[in-house]
């Protein structure tokens, strides 16, 4: 049954008029509460987090104009991480809006991955009612996000992923990860570095940087995501 309140609630704040009620209904159903398994946010999230990478993605490349690739994907990274969009759909009040089924104790707080996908779900349903203008999506979004970046910028320099990595492999393999520079590229006073980290014999993902010690940090970070290591819990 839609919730017309709620409905209303959440376009006053993405400030937003949807014209398929549908859509919204859906972004703010949890698969726990759907009466048919394709209307829930899934579906929504999926396209969201594409639409939310984009948006990102334009952003920071246009706002950071002196930043090379490397640091412009660890700023992209964090800001559309599950922690970076929970916070976001808790402080502005998305998080109380979703229906959830009654197996789901809201007791202690919506589960991070939860109020994380409601807010990519909702992007996702503005981007299809509005026919895929990113206008309105960036008019609620950047404020937001903006709001986080400097944020972002300064817990990137404090997070150590190869120190993080270390600890990880010690611990679950009994083993150190090595780096290794695969290929360089540019003049000698202005080199990048492809490095890729192994870890007894498992090799991760080659990562450019525009240092050996940026190249690694990302390897890290690469081969951190890769293991399943939840890295938006790390600050």
């Amino acid at each position: 049954m839609v919730d017309v309140e709620s409905l209303k609630k959440c376009e006053s704040i993405i400030h937003y008029k949807f014209k398929e009620s549908s859509l919204l209904d859906a972004a703010l159903t949890h698969s726990s509460a759907a009466a048919h398994h394709l209307h829930n946010y899934e579906r929504l999230e999926f396209l969201g987090d594409a639409v939310l990478g984009l948006v990102v993605c334009d952003h920071v490349y246009t706002i950071y104009p002196d930043r090379r690739e490397g640091d412009l994907t660890v700023i992209k990274a964090a800001a559309v991480s599950r922690k970076s969009c929970a916070r976001i759909s808790d402080q502005i009040g998305l998080s109380a809006l979703v229906r959830v089924g009654a197996g789901m104790n809201r007791a202690g707080g919506l589960p991070m991955s939860v109020a994380a996908g409601l807010l990519e779900a909702v992007i996702g349903a503005m981007y299809v009612d509005s026919g895929g203008s990113l206008d309105p999506i960036r008019k609620f979004l950047l404020p937001l996000i903006s709001h986080h970046l400097e944020e972002i910028i300064r817990n990137q320099h404090d997070q150590n992923y190869k120190s993080i990595l270390q600890q990880h492999a010690q611990r679950e393999f009994g083993a150190t990860p090595v780096y290794h520079v695969q290929a360089e590229a540019g003049l000698d006073h202005d080199k990048s570095f492809q490095v890729f980290v192994t870890i007894g014999e498992h090799r991760y993902e080659p990562q450019w940087g525009a240092s050996k010690k940026l190249a690694e940090q990302l390897a890290a970070k690469s081969a951190l995501e890769k293991l399943g290591v939840e890295l938006a819990n790390i600050h």
